[in-house]
């Protein structure tokens, strides 16, 4: 359709070093499940995705292989369980993969690199300065954090060479004013921290090329030099829409750019919010509209390494459970502006919880209920009866919120409002009794409205769940007898009602088997035991071969807990709450349930602080809170929370809250 409304959104393009983890696996699902809402409601897209494949890291990791550095890309993308074989896995639908070695990138890479010098925005000069390999980043010693990478802790060394610069310094106001004053980058607590830790300390200009290796695009008309990680990596996004090259037609580029929304680990944010914008300054382009910068996935607290052995495998994961249940896991638990704690009890416990008891046995009840009343097919003569209306009410009202939510990335909060009236729903089949209404053949009409009610809530919460469960929502919409398009598209999903009276159902397989939890976190600790122990003894050759140690062992201090570096305390991300509604809880004596607004949205947090604090006198303060706790189900699972208050002990055994002035601004940083 000529007229049809047009949606770009992309994923970053990973760093095939290594095989790809449950991190990189977080990101991409989401841009998939973003991808599918959009096509869901009639938007033409383009997704893209794909691999950053040049730099000194994959040259020296090749030359340790024995193999070149196009080979060794190659396995990690191509190969058996590689990025490519993960993506079909977890049935992402990416309309185009970019690789930074395609030719036609390259040739677009040389033309984009001599127009910015032609402009005068790239110039020759010599770098002197630190470098860090594994983030391929360049830093002065200002930044520096420790004598570190501040971005990724590891020691970083000196580097002198010949170099081509980009005039970052020369767009510092207007990047500034981008940032400050437009909504382009998201969420806003990301915004701070860009302004007043890069731009306000002064931008430098950029080194964009080196000498030091040749695994790189190479610039034409000084070859001794390869073009520098982030021009090659940034202009992905267009060159894959056919900019400056001959590979897709101009027409991709005019229809798509510029990008609805870039997805991307907060890592990378200053990249994306800083110097593209500035790059697409110097060519005259147009900006994105949005970049998102999402948190990370920790396992124990801390971020994962592949040098630690403490990296989640999302093949073993999906394998074992699908990946319709790993997806729903990654964007129902974790708010994906901020960080979340990984853990295998976590999936398993919210497999069990939503999808075997909540979503799987309303499945199974309902169309059991249909087989063994009426054949499976309901008669056209049913009766309403008064505990209709409030499950209905919910269901009209669904996809307006789910809606919300999506626009705003809240992915949690769309599958929330979805189960929302999935637990309705079981409610319901409580409250009308199917097995009492099916002894009485005068009630059968009532009978065959409440089993109507129950397979049309289905299908109308399958149509909302299909960006995050495709192959499942096949399954459901196969036993709900729903075979037209037209009863599993956006539209039908705006009402109640659509299915006809008359349905058909059929009863199948058990689309999500519950788990023997215990026997299930045996296998999966024994196999990353084994994980583990491979990469301590790839550790300890390693450093028998003289090469140095990465990490270092904490150090005890008696009486205090184990010394932390720099880098550890940083992972806790404290932000500044308003508590905007606090209640005593009747299921316990000691908590106290807090509805606390950290700067994006409300979350609830259940604090110990009953026996100290009255609800009356907290509601309206501004609290420091730790935000990336990973949530915690309390009280059975009746409720999760979300965070942490920060109290002092005091010397009589009470504790003591410390609160911020009325100035200080929600959501902001704590250091």
């Amino acid at each position: 359709m000529e007229n049809q409304k047009k949606f770009y959104i992309t994923t970053p393009i990973y760093y095939p070093s290594s095989k790809l983890h449950i991190g990189h696996t977080y990101c991409t699902v989401a841009t998939d499940t973003m991808a599918r809402y959009k096509r869901l409601q009639g938007y033409k897209v383009m997704f893209l995705t794909g691999t950053d494949e040049h730099g000194l890291k994959i040259e020296q990791k090749a030359e340790a292989a024995g193999i070149t550095p196009k080979q060794f890309v190659d396995n990690i993308v191509e190969g058996p369980r590689g990025v490519k074989d993960l993506w079909k896995l977890m049935e992402i639908s990416y309309d185009r993969f970019i690789r930074t070695t395609d030719d036609y990138h390259v040739a677009a890479i040389q033309k984009i690199f001599k127009k910015m010098y032609d402009k005068g925005d790239i110039y020759k000069g010599t770098y002197k300065g630190k470098y860090c390999t594994p983030c391929e980043s360049f830093w002065t010693e200002s930044q520096l954090v420790n004598g570190c990478c501040p971005d990724c802790g590891r020691p970083v060394v000196d580097a002198e060479e010949e170099a081509y610069f980009f005039r970052l310094s020369k767009y510092s106001d207007r990047v500034r004013d981008l940032l400050v004053n437009t909504d382009f980058l998201q969420p806003r607590s990301r915004v701070n921290e860009m302004v007043n830790n890069f731009i306000d300390k002064g931008l430098e200009d950029l080194c964009v090329s080196r000498t030091s290796f040749n695994w790189g695009v190479p610039v034409d008309f000084d070859p001794k030099h390869v073009v520098y990680v982030w021009i090659d990596a940034l202009f992905n996004y267009t060159t894959a829409l056919g900019f400056m090259n001959d590979r897709y037609p101009d027409s991709d580029y005019e229809t798509f750019w510029p990008a609805d929304v870039h997805f991307v680990g907060k890592e990378i944010v200053r990249f994306h919010s800083i110097i593209w914008p500035a790059m697409l300054m110097s060519m005259d382009m147009p900006l994105p509209k949005h970049v998102f910068g999402h948190g990370w996935l920790l396992l124990d607290g801390g971020k994962m390494s592949k040098s630690l052995g403490n990296v989640v495998d999302p093949y073993i994961l999906a394998e074992r459970y699908s990946a319709d249940a790993l997806r729903y896991f990654l964007l129902r638990d974790f708010p994906f502006g901020t960080d979340g704690n990984f853990s295998n009890e976590l999936l398993i416990n919210r497999i069990n919880m939503d999808l075997a008891n909540d979503l799987g046995n309303l499945l199974s009840r309902t169309t059991a209920m249909a087989d063994k009343y009426f054949g499976g097919t309901l008669p056209a003569d049913q009766a309403e009866g008064p505990e209709d209306a409030e499950l209905i009410a919910m269901a009209n009202e669904l996809r307006g919120k789910y809606e919300a939510d999506m626009e705003k990335y809240a992915f949690q909060n769309a599958l929330a409002d979805v189960f929302a009236v999935i637990a309705r729903a079981n409610k319901y089949i409580d409250e009308t009794a199917p097995w009492v209404l099916a002894k009485d053949e005068a009630k059968k009409p009532r009978l065959a409205r409440v089993l109507y009610n129950l397979a049309e809530t289905l299908r109308l919460c399958a149509t909302l769940l299909q960006p995050f469960m495709p192959a499942a929502c096949d399954k459901i919409f196969a036993q709900l007898g729903v075979t037209e398009d037209s009863l599993r598209s956006w539209d039908s999903a705006a009402a109640f009602g659509a299915m006809p009276a008359a349905c058909t159902l059929h009863k199948g397989e058990n689309i999500f088997p519950r788990i023997d939890a215990k026997k299930e976190l045996a296998e999966l600790e024994a196999m990353e035991a084994a994980q583990k122990a491979a990469a301590q003894a790839a550790l300890s050759d390693a450093e028998k071969a003289g090469q140095p140690k990465t990490e270092a062992a904490p150090v005890e201090i008696a009486d205090h807990e184990p010394e932390i570096t720099f880098d550890d305390f940083m992972k806790s991300e404290l932000r500044v709450g308003e508590i905007r509604a606090c209640e005593a809880m009747k299921e316990s004596k000691k908590l106290l349930h807090l509805t606390v607004f950290d700067g994006e949205r409300e979350r609830c947090i259940l604090s110990g602080i009953a026996k100290w604090y009255k609800p009356e006198d907290l509601i309206g303060k501004k609290v420091a809170i730790v935000a990336n706790l990973a949530p915690r189900p309390m009280m059975k699972g009746k409720y999760v929370s979300e965070g942490m208050i920060v109290a002092a002990d005091t010397p009589d055994g009470g504790c003591i809250i410390p609160f911020f002035p009325d100035e200080a601004t929600t959501g902001s940083r704590i250091h």
